[in-house]
């Protein structure tokens, strides 16, 4: 499934929410944080705390983010990189269908607007329906109607 979730992605873009200390995106299996970091950073400057159920990052001694998923990840399979200016962190999410979109990075704290978090689920959807469906391409699709609960049932689905 990764790869050819992988090439849907490069091929349709991400939706980004955009936050104060960087952004977060999803995908069906993952969700992906990106936190801006001052020239100079290494990551013995870095603490990062990733629990089923919580996520805390400190940059320098400072809290960047700290608080409780709004679903379950895998923890245990999650991971952080550094890339120059940028912290990256890949998590896993335990429930991996189109009806769990994350509308939050965390419980009440970097919350999706409207808008973003309706191109989110689209997305999510067409994701689900390109993973049913492996032999045909969705990346340039467009959805409509019901999908903000994952969408309807395809014929043979």
């Amino acid at each position: 499934m990764t790869s050819e979730m992988s090439h849907f992605d490069e091929t349709s873009g991400v939706i980004v929410c955009g936050t104060e200390w960087g952004r977060w995106w999803q995908t069906l299996e993952e969700v992906h944080v990106e936190v801006d970091l001052p020239e100079g950073t290494k990551a013995s400057m870095l603490r990062c705390t990733i629990t089923n159920k919580t996520l805390n990052v400190l940059v320098r001694g400072e809290v960047k983010i700290k608080g409780n998923f709004p679903c379950l990840v895998k923890a245990d399979d999650s991971v952080w990189t550094i890339d120059r200016k940028l912290l990256h962190i890949c998590l896993l999410k335990v429930k991996t269908t189109a009806d769990q979109c994350w509308k939050s990075l965390l419980t009440d704290q970097y919350q999706a607007d409207p808008y973003t978090q309706d191109q989110m689920q689209r997305k999510l959807t067409l994701q689900r329906y390109q993973f049913e469906n492996p032999g045909m391409d969705f990346s340039n699709a467009e959805i409509s109607g019901n999908y903000h609960t994952g969408g309807p049932e395809l014929p043979g689905s």
